[in-house]
Order: C-alpha cells, then structure tokens, then sequence
C-alpha cells in the first residue's frame, strides 16, 4: 500500500500553496518542527499529537547471542532505543478504508 512517498519537499510545496509564505520561511518552520521532535524523544519524552498520534522512545532489551546477517559473525547486542509511533484513534479512523475492507 505505501508504494508512493510524500516527501518533506512535498509538505513545503503543499504547504507553500495553502500559505502565504515563501518556500524558504516553510523549510525553516517543519525543519524546525522535526528537530523539536527529534530533540524531545532524545531527552526521554512522548510527542503526543492530538487527532494524529504519539511518538515515544522505546527500549529494547540486548542479546548476547546474536549474528551478524551478512557475515554470520557472532555478536552482542547493547539495550538500546527505538522511535516508535502511536497512531491515535481519529487518524486510526480516517485509514481504516484505505485497503478496501473492514467493516461497513
């Protein structure tokens, strides 16, 4: 289903023509908005977005006895985090159809 991507280029140029803003001043705004986000999940926080979703940073355990797919090398694995997204209930809802299914 996710064939096609929307890029950050595309969110500027959508957002360029819904705006009265330049290009440059939109770049500087959703980079901004990303590094926020990226900053909060580094310091521990949940980035909760009413309507759309919460990002939060899980931890996944280490292990011991891992391999290296390409090599086949034994290796160890550290604890260590992972973004992970939440999607909230009116997004979960406005997706529900996408594939065709589901209830009527």
């Amino acid at each position: 289903m996710a064939d096609k991507k929307y890029t950050k280029a595309d969110i500027i140029d959508s957002l360029y023509e819904k705006t009265g803003l330049s290009r440059k001043e939109i770049r500087v705004i959703v980079e901004l908005f990303i590094d926020e986000i990226k900053n909060a999940l580094v310091r521990g926080m949940a980035i909760e977005l009413r309507g759309f979703g919460t990002f939060i940073v899980k931890v996944r355990k280490g292990r011991s006895k891992a391999r290296n797919p390409k090599t086949g090398e034994p290796i160890e694995i550290r604890p260590h985090g992972i973004a992970s997204f939440r999607a909230g209930q009116e997004l979960k809802q406005d997706v529900w159809n996408l594939a065709g299914g589901g209830p009527e």
